[in-house]
């Protein structure tokens, strides 16, 4: 449907990079579910640079969750294409750069969204990527600095004659942070603008409020980011099942990953609030969150997910759970 480099897309559904979601995990799971690729959480520079631990964790990959990107944040040009050099020994299929990220302990370094501020700074950082790999180089921005400065179009044209060969475009300005409305008017006038592939984010609940982001902006594919938690179905046209043991299935997917990945004693930590976004909108949603915040193992979590998950089983657990945890 659309090509990066030499990849190529059947699919137009790409999983966006979300930090503390967007594991090897999770993105496995999306891609099972149709993801037609994957990006990483945010990776840092500096924590490439001083091989951090934590850092190198975050690289973990396998061929079957193939094509993925592995994304990149930073705000200094030297730094990064020192990170790139390292980064090109994990073999991504693609390294995307973060110039959306609207987080305060992201920004204040001038990195992520504040590189919208600073277009000079951010074709260095672009070209200091570009000129040390071989690997396609996308970057994701947003709609502009704010209301009153939406200068997508204008930094859209900036990343291509930088070399990036695709992008992203993030509705929402860095002032409206993750709140309002994304402005597909925005995704629009770049993918007009520009000649490299356009992927339009913001706002994507369902599969078909990505078909008709790509009708209204004619942008080349979509990137789902939060609308994937507790979802991967998002990726689906036949969407979110409408039964509990259907979304258990789900969840019980994704929790035998994370256990395949993760030290058994991690696991629990780390899946609690994936695991509970699975049933948010089912009735009696709050006592079974509760159920799962509180679940002492990791044995105990996915015994009650397994039994979910078996139609025979899931109507009774329900009452015991809506029995025990006696709160609205």
């Amino acid at each position: 449907m659309f090509t990066i480099g030499p990849n190529q897309f059947s699919s137009p559904f790409v999983l966006a990079p979300l930090a503390g979601y967007t594991d090897l995990s999770f993105r496995l799971l999306c891609h099972q579910f149709g993801a037609d690729y994957t990006v990483s959480e945010m990776i840092s520079c500096h924590g490439l640079f001083y091989n951090q631990q934590r850092t190198l964790e975050m690289l973990a990959s396998l061929p079957e969750e193939r094509p993925v990107s592995f994304q990149l944040f930073g705000a200094e040009p030297d730094i990064m294409a020192k990170a790139t050099l390292i980064l090109n020994d994990f073999q991504p299929d693609m390294i995307d750069i973060n110039m959306g990220c609207p987080v305060r302990k992201v920004t204040k370094k001038g990195a992520g969204a504040a590189l919208m501020s600073t277009p000079e700074l951010a074709y260095d950082v672009i070209r200091s990527v570009v000129d040390n790999t071989d690997i396609p180089v996308t970057v994701k921005f947003r709609a502009g600095v704010s209301s009153t400065e939406l200068n997508g179009v204008e930094f859209g044209l900036m990343t291509e004659r930088a070399g990036a060969a695709a992008v992203a475009v993030h509705g929402r300005t860095r002032a409206q942070a993750f709140s309002g409305v994304a402005d597909r008017g925005i995704i629009k006038e770049v993918k007009e603008a520009l000649s490299i592939p356009v992927i339009g984010n913001g706002d994507i609940l369902s599969y078909q409020d990505g078909l008709d982001m790509m009708a209204e902006t004619g942008c080349d594919g979509v990137m789902v980011g939060r609308g994937a938690l507790g979802n991967p179905w998002v990726f689906q046209a036949s969407g979110k099942p409408a039964n509990i043991h259907g979304l258990a299935a789900g969840a019980l997917q994704h929790l035998l990953l994370m256990e395949r990945f993760n030290p058994v004693e991690r696991v629990l930590g780390l899946i609690k609030n994936h695991m509970s976004k699975y049933f948010k909108d089912m009735p009696g949603s709050s006592r079974l969150r509760t159920a799962i915040f509180t679940a002492s193992s990791f044995l105990e979590l996915k015994g009650m997910i397994t039994e979910l998950s078996n139609p025979e089983r899931a109507h009774s657990l329900i009452t015991d759970i809506e029995q025990k945890y006696e709160i609205s």
